[in-house]
């Protein structure tokens, strides 16, 4: 094994083992039938005859799961320098996300949760993105039924720039433009997957963007688009360019000091306590 690859592994916070990933594909399984349910259930099905039930039974589900996926990484290998980095990053990005609450979508946490997974890998990746969007809706009294389809979808987000080519030898102008561009689509992605989780909610308010139970896929597909172009785009749009302004200019810097920190944490290294007394 090289230097460099020595390196990239012991800033792997997590490693995910056969558990982890079994948890975190049936948890990302439900997620995906949580999320898209609408366009998945057949129009005579029973689950569009409680359209206005199943975000919350998705919603109680997807809390157990996130939750057995924490838990599960945290008994793979989640020691405690791991803990305390997913502490700090948690506590971090929850403090910028009421910064550009209300304005535009100009959400500064998601380009911190792109660098962290980026240099702590997927699995830390999902942890952080899940607790951080948890801490945060403490912080902001934002907890609702809406709050664990957040928490998987942040998840995810994070996840996926974990999941990003180059992790060792890609540097520079090219990773940053590489991680930019991520953030650019994932962010409109993590608000098409909120604006699935709260579309049903609509019902029969505005007929032209709501989800009609009993109509087909294609027309459904039809509204839904119109309702994102109505009421997120903005907001969408806002959140994708503050992402890649401050990865652009804040990015080398932030880089560099996570990868400082995970080289000093040496993950890999056991924590040890002198018995001598002092």
């Amino acid at each position: 094994m090289s230097h460099g690859t020595r390196t990239a592994a012991r800033t792997r916070a997590v490693r995910l083992g056969p558990r982890s990933l079994a948890a975190l594909a049936l948890t990302s399984a439900v997620g995906v039938a949580a999320f898209g349910w609408p366009f998945l259930a057949p129009p005579a099905s029973q689950l569009n005859a409680h359209a206005q039930d199943a975000p919350w039974l998705f919603s109680g589900l997807l809390v157990l799961l996130v939750a057995v996926v924490a838990a599960t990484i945290s008994e793979s290998d989640l020691g405690p320098k791991a803990v305390a980095m997913l502490g700090v990053l948690a506590a971090t990005g929850a403090a910028l996300r009421p910064i550009g609450a209300g304005t535009a979508g100009l959400e500064p946490m998601f380009f911190l949760m792109v660098l962290s997974g980026r240099v702590l890998g997927p699995g830390f990746g999902f942890a952080l993105g899940s607790v951080t969007m948890f801490a945060s809706a403490l912080l902001t009294g934002g907890v609702g039924p809406w709050l664990p389809f957040q928490m998987l979808a942040m998840g995810w987000f994070t996840l996926g720039a974990g999941l990003l080519p180059g992790p060792v030898r890609l540097r520079g102008r090219g990773e940053l433009l590489l991680l930019a561009g991520y953030g650019f689509l994932a962010a409109f992605a993590y608000g098409t997957c909120m604006n699935l989780a709260g579309w049903p909610f609509l019902g029969a308010a505005a007929s032209n963007i709501s989800f009609h139970g009993d109509a087909p896929v294609a027309e459904n597909l039809a509204h839904f688009v119109a309702y994102c172009l109505a009421t997120s785009l903005g907001w969408d749009l806002g959140r994708a360019l503050c992402t890649v302004v401050l990865t652009v200019a804040l990015g080398p810097a932030v880089l560099r000091a996570l990868r400082r920190a995970t080289r000093r944490a040496a993950f890999e290294t056991a924590v040890t306590f002198d018995g001598r007394a002092g």
